[in-house]
């Protein structure tokens, strides 16, 4: 009969998800034992008259309150549907298979804590049990499982982790923190990694502890930076694994990786505090964690879990789904398999997480992820086009992760921007720190819902997101690949574009604010976004391969895609690292791509429009012998969207070369697609505090992909492999633009081109043919040649070009230019225009104030002249027109 009702209750949820809402149910805690509760260890208590003995399978019924007393030996199951609480005055411990709550759980209350030992261990002596109803699509044993009944949890721990008071070096066998209060010897620790390689993270014993000065009981394999250096605090964290409360699963899941799990259903109530959560998580096996709310709803309002530890986990740490309003704060948590905090559908909001550590996030339990990710190719296994199908087939095939993006794992798994996140740590994490993975709808149990098609996390405002850092990852913060209905997702496609209506597409877009970040020893970027309108004010990004990218959502539509402002980048700093490689020894620190050592570190890349960086600094980024840099950049090497007005001002450069932009090798590169856009680059400056020169652009001149707009007038830094040229800079296209809506066909676009780790799927019958290489264009000024790529370059406003070429028809096109701007070009061989005025003769061709053309006797001269101010930030090839003035020649 137990097994039948909990079935139906399970079967029930979603009938309330159809109705457009949850099923809340309210309790209040109670603050201690009823004062008729009885013993466990009084025969009297038992209907039987005796106490429960080895393998009973034992129930609490309804009106009973009971007192654990004593250890009682170990049980097949517990069913509690009154009260069973534990004993504060000696160290206890239960021993079953599974606990069953319908009534209630309690070691400790809120308002008075547990204080002495209590340990629950969940064993699995009895395979494949299954009480049924608990969600899921297998077995549910091993686990303490609520059923509208009541967890309350509260040990004495309060003080989870704390900072290194300075660096402990390797060999150390004593370090020193900020805050030790409540330490004592014999407890767990765990210091976190600062260096690029999360595996540095160390767990050792308190073996004897003075103040903030703690004894460990052996010494330590690596350095663990303890500064705050260049303003950038990399004061590695130090984690408390021990609580006096322990919730584990016996000894055995270390081998078989099939923990314990906490599960809460829909009218449940957990107050969970102080609690150690240990080999926990049941491996491939969906919603078996070691904390989960299941669809509880609103009725997460006022529950938590805080102040705990959850190390080696199986499966995730803290699981939110369908449940809102709870609150995670202040826990930490220590080598654990999948996405660590873990906000599972969509729908969940309101949630807070505040001042949470986790470290050492793995893909699998021991293998190597097989990521999906922009890893330069030099460092990526995927990159070889030969075998890019075969491996993102691999990384999202799901066989052996739990969800496709678990080979990309990250510490915090966000899939609704509704939700706080305040002062959390990602340390470590094999992949991605913080990764935004939003999907249109709330899908999984939510698909089809009047709750799913309500809510639209990708046009939902960011609740609150600051004074987070991410260290010793892949990426540090990852607001990109937005996950689909088949829980797989790509490297480009829909963004976050936060509006004032998410459920209006055309309502007023709205800022995102991000702030007081941080992000170091990343391996590949801190800071990866992909939306309209996030602004990063105080973003500091120090000792990464790459600060700051972000990409286009709206494709010009909006006021602008990012701002990076207040902000401060470091490109090395005192933390040298544990050097392990000839090169790195050499060197004298850690890098941050072993596999290419000589990868040119750089503070912010500019990635396609409209981007600005307000009031920042860059500091230390110098060439040395090892490897280029430069404060200023472009994707590495980018074929997609490119403007002439991605901007910076005010900027301030201390040991830091303001430019750079490395000549293409394809070991650096991400991109793949020839670095179409990156060879005719362009930055902004508006003010002259990057190159001295106000209102000047810095365009690219490295000897292969000079512009056209460089001429003696400009200054050449070769260091930079840059030009620094004044006047009014647009860009020149030499093909049919296409006209369409900007949401449409430019996402539309973009959306299939291929990345370094994520390529097309392969058509029907065999990979597509290439397309015939265009016959070429050389541009001509002065006496030089220019070659042009894809069909565009940048151009400067008042100049005469010849145009070289043996194709048919030329269409000639400007963007991005001020009013009245104009050029001249020079067609040999062609005969005639299609538009535009026609001039009797070369003077009055250079004296025409509208679009023009002159027909000579050898060749056509065009002066295109642009009639109006633009628009909006201009669009390249994988967006609609937004073309000011065009001619089209023929021959």
């Amino acid at each position: 009969m137990q097994k039948r009702s909990l079935l139906l209750l399970s079967l029930l949820v979603p009938a309330f998800l159809g109705l457009g809402g949850y099923a809340v149910v309210q309790g209040q805690q109670k603050s201690s034992p009823a004062a008729g509760a009885k013993r466990w260890s009084d025969a009297a208590t038992w209907p039987d008259k005796k106490v429960p003995a080895k393998d009973a399978v034992v129930t609490i019924d309804r009106d009973m309150d009971v007192i654990l007393d004593v250890s009682p030996p170990e049980l097949h199951g517990l069913t509690i549907n009154g009260t069973l609480s534990f004993a504060d005055n000696k160290d206890l411990e239960l021993t079953t298979e599974w606990i069953m709550v319908h009534g209630e759980l309690e070691i400790g209350t809120e308002a008075k804590p547990h204080t002495h030992q209590a340990t629950i261990t969940l064993t699995d002596n009895v395979k494949d049990e299954d009480f049924g109803g608990m969600g899921g699509n297998d077995r549910s044993d091993r686990g303490i499982m609520l059923m509208g009944g009541t967890l309350n949890l509260h040990g004495t721990e309060k003080n989870s982790w704390t900072k290194l008071a300075k660096t402990a070096e390797a060999g150390s066998t004593s370090i020193e923190v900020l805050n030790a209060a409540d330490w004592r010897a014999g407890e767990e620790i765990v210091l976190a990694s600062t260096d690029f390689d999360p595996r540095q993270a160390e767990r050792r014993t308190i073996s004897a502890i003075r103040g903030n000065t703690i004894t460990l009981d052996k010494k330590l394999d690596y350095m663990h930076f303890g500064k705050i250096t260049f303003d950038v605090d990399e004061r590695g964290e130090v984690g408390m694994l021990t609580r006096n409360i322990k919730l584990q699963a016996s000894a055995d899941a270390e081998q078989s990786f099939f923990g314990g799990h906490v599960m809460a259903m829909l009218g449940s109530k957990m107050y969970v505090d102080g609690v150690e959560l240990n080999r926990m998580g049941q491996n491939m096996h969906l919603a078996r964690y070691p904390i989960h709310w299941h669809l509880v709803g609103d009725g997460g309002q006022g529950q938590y879990i805080r102040n705990s530890a959850i190390h080696d986990s199986y499966n995730r740490c803290v699981t939110v789904h369908g449940t809102n309003f709870l609150h995670v704060e202040n826990n930490v948590t220590y080598n654990t398999v999948g996405h660590c905090f873990f906000l599972e559908d969509g729908a969940e909001h309101g949630n807070q997480f505040v001042h949470n550590l986790a470290i050492q996030i793995k893909c699998h339990t021991s293998k190597a992820c097989a990521p999906t990710n922009l890893a330069a190719n030099g460092e990526n296994m995927g990159s070889n086009p030969l075998n890019r199908a075969t491996y993102r087939a691999a990384s999202m095939s799901g066989k052996d992760t739990l969800l496709p993006s678990d080979n990309t794992v990250t510490a915090y798994w966000i899939t609704n921007p509704d939700n706080v996140f305040i002062d959390n740590v990602a340390a470590g994490s094999d992949e991605n720190g913080f990764w935004w993975s939003l999907p249109e709808h709330p899908q999984g149990k939510f698909e089809g819902t009047e709750i799913s098609k309500a809510t639209w996390p990708r046009r939902t405002r960011m609740a609150e997101f600051r004074g987070n850092v991410a260290h010793s990852n892949f990426d540090g913060f990852m607001l990109d690949r937005n996950i689909n209905r088949e829980n797989v997702f790509g490297l480009a496609g829909p963004s976050h574009i936060a509006k004032e209506n998410p459920a209006d597409e055309n309502s007023k877009s709205v800022e995102s604010l991000l702030a007081d970040l941080t992000a170091y020893k990343n391996r590949n970027g801190g800071v990866w976004g992909r939306g309209e309108m996030h602004v990063f004010r105080n973003l500091k990004a120090a000792d990464n391969a790459i600060g700051f990218t972000n990409s286009v959502g709206s494709f010009g539509a909006d006021t602008f895609t990012s701002l990076v402002v207040d902000s401060l980048f470091v490109g090395e700093t005192d933390n040298i690292g544990n050097p392990v490689t000839p090169e790195e020894k050499a060197y004298g620190r850690s890098l941050p791509k072993r596999l290419i050592p000589d990868y040119p570190i750089h503070a912010y890349e500019y990635y396609d429009y409209r981007h600005d960086v307000v009031n920042t600094t860059f500091v230390n980024f110098q060439d040395n012998k090892q490897r280029g840099s430069g404060a200023l950049t472009w994707l590495l090497f980018t074929g997609a969207g490119v403007t002439t007005e991605n901007t910076v001002k005010s900027a301030k450069y201390i040991n830091a070369k303001p430019v750079y932009f490395p000549k293409i090798d394809s070991r650096f590169d991400s991109d793949n697609r020839s670095g179409s856009a990156y060879r005719t680059a362009a930055i902004h400056d508006l003010d002259g505090s990057t190159t001295g020169i106000p209102d000047s652009y810095v365009l690219i001149h490295d000897g292969e992909n000079d512009s056209v707009a460089t001429d003696d007038t400009c200054e050449i830094h070769p260091t930079w492999n840059a030009s620094v040229c004044k006047g009014d800079i647009g860009r020149i296209q030499f093909s049919i633009r296409r006209p369409g809506p900007t949401s449409g066909v430019g996402l539309a676009l973009k959306d299939v081109a291929v990345r370094s780790a994520a390529p097309a799927p392969a058509r029907a019958g065999g990979p597509a043919r290439a397309a015939a290489p265009e016959i070429p264009i050389t541009l001509s000024r002065n006496g030089k040649d220019f070659k042009i790529t894809a069909n565009q370059s940048t151009v400067r406003a008042g100049t005469e070009i010849r145009v070289k070429t043996e194709r048919p028809e030329v269409a000639i096109s400007l963007t991005e230019m001020a009013k009245d701007s104009w050029v001249v070009f020079e067609l040999p061989g062609f005969a005639n225009a299609t538009s535009g005025k026609q001039q009797d003769s070369i003077d009055a061709l250079r004296k025409a104030t509208e679009t023009s053309y002159f027909k000579g006797p050898d060749a056509v001269w065009v002066k295109l002249v642009i009639p109006a101010a633009p628009k909006g930030i201009g669009m390249d090839q994988f967006g609609p027109s937004v073309t000011q003035t065009s001619i089209t020649v023929r021959r």
